[in-house]
């Protein structure tokens, strides 16, 4: 566990999963929090949708609350990384409004590097919206830098 000022950063649990099913919808609406719920509980009960490592982390305050979350991947390859290994990947990254600005963020993203060094990775890639512009602007302030831009298509058959 990493503690930082007023929040503690660690593993989630099982029976964490109301308040990350709530930053998730928050995160993505698309899904309902219901949904988000029940994939975490398959997750963070050792059974991930996919086959490549996720670790889902959580910034839990002094008074016992979830501020925010992140879920760090593994990926074959991300733009502009080295495609001789894994990458570790942030699939998801978010910290509750009332808890911004405090450090919650940068702190959860270290944790995620962590976890993505002790799986083997020397990189971390990440993916935001072209227009969530605050997303954009926490990466580049964080350190990263942009790979590059995409409009992904997509055609039913």
């Amino acid at each position: 566990m990493l503690r930082m000022g007023r929040a503690s950063i660690r593993h989630a649990r099982p029976e964490d999963c109301a308040d990350p099913a709530r930053l998730r919808h928050a995160l993505w609406p698309e899904s309902s929090q219901e949904e988000h719920k029940r994939e975490l509980t398959g997750l963070l009960a050792g059974r991930p949708a996919g086959n490549m490592p996720l670790e889902v982390l959580v910034a839990q305050t002094a008074d016992g609350s979830i501020a925010g979350l992140v879920e760090a991947g593994l990926r074959s390859h991300a733009e502009g990384c080295d495609e001789s290994r894994a990458v570790g990947y942030l699939q998801g990254w978010f910290v509750d409004a009332p808890y911004r600005r405090r450090g919650i963020g940068a702190a959860l993203l270290r944790a995620a590097e962590d976890w993505a060094r002790n799986q083997g990775c020397r990189e971390m890639a990440s993916d935001a919206s072209l227009e969530n512009k605050i997303s954009q602007w926490v990466h580049e302030v964080l350190g990263s830098t942009e790979a590059g831009r995409a409009v992904n298509y997509r055609r039913l058959l």
